[in-house]
């Protein structure tokens, strides 16, 4: 019996190993025994013509594979891969005289367990099991006789019924045309099936002895790119199991399925008018995303996954977060405390280069019923994204009082340029884009499949529960509840005797966003819409998911007037998400504007400054700024009018944004979604006195 204690990889035991599978001599012809040869390949002369020039062929064959002498077993591959690995016997289990032991090894976080009649053997098959976990290699081809897989040429690798474990990495094995060898002919199955036999040769085409770098990333054989996607990426990770999200039926009794499956640690999900279609985009999703492999016939479209590149995305959430940094003295400020965190950045395209923080603000609680204002001097909402928005509002207006100013240098900074019809848009190639530590409150957080893992019992309360409904934040707390009242309007005394405050949750919001724009109705009167380019979220993310609650809820808005749109978000995750804060979130939120020194604190219980005076984000304020662009833009805007001095007169200036709003709310009921519920129209019925 061994010793149950020898189970590292020792430098001896490795040498061993390294000649396993040397003591087969060549086979030696009768004259060339009689004249004292040992093995062709020490011959001067080349071998006669015999047995149809199989020998000849393999010898020219064999002085290119230099590296093709010995063959490695998986313990040595391993190893090459991988030194210094510790293997450690699990269990032994069955009778005395017929034992069978368990030896595990941790290779890149992972533990693979072989089992064997010796420890030897079940360490082998550990061996070989974590082999199949790598997908290249420095030398595939003695990979693959290490693990046993010497494969019958005629072997079809697109077959549904192929054994995926031990073709797992045909996909990245030189193609059969080599451009260094091409003096040489193919050599033919046969052959090669007789190299095998004969340990001449480890591999089974000819231009394994070579391959130029720059074809690496040519593009799958012909045979490769008809392959299924989900067949394609079990060979690469097999074992996995995909779950239905959704099911949903759509007009003319036209189903819809969302499918999932979680590769690495990552989902990925697509969509169909079956289930199989929707897992062949789940399965190129993760394909592309973690192997650079692109199938041409199952491209997903760009308007069903809209993905932001990577590295961009992770400089625009360090941006954020530096900045951040920097306005709470290295986060040393007791306003540093924060559950969320939210900031817009402005670029021109996307030259990160050129990319500068324009809002920033944190927080997530709401105003409580018994505060609101009939002045509009409180903030309703003080989530970080809705606050952000806010000061984004604020940024525009300072953009175009920019614009407006009489110094030349003033309005070349600025923005915006202006219409020959009249109005402003914002200059050519600058984008918007929104950072927001975790995932939006609502639908895109509470049903986000972050939460599936391979159990799929686990997952099936996540399909049951799966909506996309309208959902409103609760008063004085966190977290979301689907819209219940069919009532869209709040009433001003129900309120105050207590009834919840209503507000729509930040996914609802956002989807409104991609409508109507983040500028709001006041600034729709001289600006065109304004839409965010992207959205970068940090933790509790799943870009499919938010596409679809975002955007794809509302597909069927119809027909939208000049200038507004279904805007496109593209949708990212970061690499190295922020670290979750401890504790109750705070009862406060921060705001910051580009062009402002320091930062603004709301208590978010009261909408308010502590100090009681209003925020500089809060409708009052607002109104103000715009009341005195209406008053320079009188000779510049078509059918301008006198400005109306109560709010929610002056919302109504903007007619086509009110058109739009009142379609998009349609939209929502028509999908069955629910009613988007207002605050009570008193809180817009107040004066500005100038």
């Amino acid at each position: 019996m061994e010793d149950e204690d020898s189970l590292s990889t020792s430098s001896a035991e490795v040498k061993e190993n390294r000649n396993i599978g040397n003591l087969e001599d060549h086979p030696v012809s009768s004259s060339e025994r009689a004249r004292g040869g040992t093995s062709s390949s020490k011959r001067k002369r080349p071998l006669e013509e015999g047995n149809n020039g199989h020998f000849c062929k393999l010898q020219l064959i064999w002085k290119k594979v230099s590296w093709s002498v010995t063959p490695k077993n998986a313990l040595v591959q391993l190893h090459e891969l991988k030194p210094g690995l510790q293997y450690k016997m699990v269990s032994q289990t069955g009778p005395v005289h017929a034992p069978v032991f368990a030896v595990a090894v941790e290779v890149n976080g992972l533990t693979f367990e072989g089992t064997g009649p010796t420890k030897k053997k079940a360490k082998m098959r550990a061996a070989e099991l974590a082999l199949k976990s790598f997908v290249q290699f420095p030398n595939a081809c003695q990979a693959h006789f290490a693990m046993g897989n010497c494969i019958n040429p005629s072997t079809d690798f697109t077959s549904d019924q192929a054994d995926f474990p031990d073709t797992l990495f045909k996909e990245f094995e030189p193609s059969t045309h080599s451009e260094d060898f091409s003096v040489y002919n193919p050599v033919n199955n046969e052959l090669l099936s007789t190299a095998y036999r004969h340990g001449r040769l480890l591999c089974h085409t000819l231009d394994l002895m070579g391959h130029s770098k720059q074809n690496k990333h040519k593009m799958a054989s012909k045979a490769e790119s008809e392959k299924n996607p989900v067949v394609l990426l079990n060979e690469l990770r097999s074992g996995l199991r995909y779950v239905c999200l959704s099911e949903t039926v759509e007009k003319q009794h036209i189903k819809s399925f969302v499918m999932a499956v979680r590769v690495d640690g990552r989902t990925f999900e697509g969509s169909g008018r079956s289930k199989k279609l929707a897992k062949g985009q789940a399965a190129q999703a993760a394909l592309q995303a973690l192997f650079n492999i692109r199938l041409p016939s199952h491209i997903p479209s760009r308007s069903k996954c809209n993905h932001l590149p990577q590295d961009f995305a992770d400089s625009i959430y360090q941006m954020v977060t530096q900045k951040f940094q920097e306005l709470t003295d290295n986060f040393t400020s007791m306003h540093a405390r924060h559950k969320t965190l939210a900031g817009i950045v402005m670029t021109k395209g996307l030259d990160i280069r050129q990319a500068q923080v324009i809002v920033l603000s944190s927080g997530t609680k709401c105003i409580n019923g018994e505060y609101i204002n009939d002045q509009g001097l409180a903030v309703n909402d003080c989530h970080a994204e809705i606050v952000a928005r806010r000061a984004f509002v604020h940024f525009l207006y300072s953009q175009l009082e920019l614009h407006l100013s009489k110094r030349r240098e003033d309005w070349e900074r600025s923005i915006f340029v202006r219409l020959k019809e009249g109005g402003y848009r914002l200059r050519e190639n600058i984008l918007f884009h929104l950072y927001v530590s975790t995932s939006p409150c609502g639908d895109a957080r509470l049903n986000s499949p972050y939460e599936i893992t391979t159990d799929l019992n686990s997952s099936k309360h996540i399909v049951r529960k799966y909506r996309g409904h309208l959902r409103t934040k609760i008063e004085s707390g966190e977290g979301t509840i689907p819209v219940r009242c069919h009532n869209a309007v709040q009433t001003w005394d129900g309120v105050l005797l207590g009834e919840q405050l209503i507000t729509m949750s930040c996914t609802d919001k956002i989807a409104r966003w991609n409508i109507l724009g983040l500028q709001g109705a006041l600034l729709s009167y001289f600006i065109e819409p304004t839409y965010l380019h992207s959205v970068i979220v940090g933790s509790l993310c799943h870009t499919g998911h938010l596409s679809r609650v975002m955007s794809h809820r509302i597909e069927d808005i119809g027909q939208l007037p000049a200038s507004y749109r279904r805007n496109q978000l593209l949708l990212s995750g970061v690499s190295h998400a922020e670290a979750r804060q401890p504790g109750k979130s705070p009862g406060f939120s921060v705001n910051w504007i580009a062009g402002t020194a320091d930062l603004e604190v709301i208590n978010a219980t009261m909408g308010k400054r502590n100090c009681g005076s209003p925020s500089r984000l809060c409708k009052r304020m607002l109104f103000a700024r715009w009341a005195k662009l209406y008053g320079k833009l009188s000779t510049r805007i078509p059918s301008h009018g006198d400005m109306p001095s109560v709010y929610s007169e002056a919302k109504l200036v903007a007619q086509t944004y009110q058109s739009v709003k009142q379609q998009l709310f349609k939209a929502f009921q028509k999908a069955g979604l629910g009613t988007w519920v207002k605050k009570p129209p008193e809180q817009d019925q107040f004066l500005l006195t100038v």
